[in-house]
């Protein structure tokens, strides 16, 4: 096995076969086979793999991103739901979208020595796309190396838990009601290196008086200290003015639309309240599906 994984390393780093070795996905015999055809055609590793029918597109793009520290998971991968598209197809065109905005983001917003690490992902109705957002521009996030964190701060009706398949028992009502750490209610993601959850726990039956608690300015204080990027999922705009007590705390906001069912004036209603609140309206996203 060493022997194998000599030949498969170049430089520093390992492979696209040594780590597909260690993955499961390859044999040393077959990595033995595809070495050899490599060498006989001159191919590169993953075109011999395929052409020998060893491994498959997939095989290769998932190495290539364990390879570049650009981690996403395996289509049936039943961790996560194949609604984090950005999990599964990071090279499809709607990730190409929300990676444009991650770029927009950062050259707008996002700069810690100006202390903007926080950003609220808020509409002003249900199903415009909201939670949608917030959990592939989390992971867009955590793809370029940034230590990233979710919070589901929708305690109304919460999205995140079931987006990423996690248990909501503790969260961050449990936080804001003083029973729970920190620690104990925020998830690792496993496959994606760099981001972490913090759902938004039981459903309490005063949610803005507990958002208004002045322990949610010392909660996002603390994580801004243990966190790169922070994005905030929030309850719809329409229905409630908990997203302009969480938008105050982040101080900017991403807003989402969706095409034929977004009103314009709860909209523009939405905007305005946010921009009173002293809230910077950093950019919008308008969902097509």
């Amino acid at each position: 096995m060493n022997a194998i994984n000599e030949k498969l390393t170049s430089g520093s780093g390992r492979s696209i076969g040594a780590i597909l070795i260690d993955n499961g996905r390859l044999t040393p015999e077959a990595a033995e086979r595809i070495l050899k055809l490599q060498k006989e055609q001159g191919l590169r590793f993953g075109d011999a793999a395929i052409q020998l029918g060893l491994l498959s597109e997939a095989d290769i793009q998932q190495a290539l991103s364990r390879q570049y520290d650009y981690p996403y998971l395996m289509p049936g991968d039943e961790r996560v739901s194949e609604e984090v598209i950005a999990a599964f197809k990071p090279f499809s065109p709607v990730v190409e979208q929300l990676r444009a905005l991650r770029s927009q983001l950062m050259l707008r917003w996002f700069d810690a020595e100006a202390g903007h690490k926080t950003l609220a992902v808020v509409s002003a109705g249900r199903g415009e796309g909201r939670s949608f957002t917030a959990a592939n521009l989390a992971v867009v996030f955590s793809q370029l190396g940034e230590r990233t964190l979710l919070i589901d701060a929708d305690l109304r009706h919460p999205r995140q838990h079931q987006l990423f398949r996690l248990e909501n028992k503790l969260g961050l009502s449990s936080l804001l009601a003083g029973r729970a750490e920190l620690g104990e209610a925020v998830t690792r993601i496993p496959g994606l290196i760099d981001l972490s959850i913090l759902p938004a726990g039981a459903t309490p039956p005063n949610p803005q008086e507990l958002l208004a608690r002045p322990v949610f300015n010392a909660l996002m204080a603390t994580v801004q200290g243990q966190y790169d990027i922070v994005v905030v999922d929030t309850p719809a705009g329409a229905e409630t003015a908990d997203n302009q007590t969480i938008a105050a705390r982040t101080r900017g906001a991403v807003v989402v639309a969706r095409k034929d069912l977004s009103l314009a004036p709860q909209l523009q209603t939405l905007v305005s309240s946010l921009q009173h609140a002293g809230v910077a309206v950093v950019g919008a996203v308008l969902n097509n599906g």
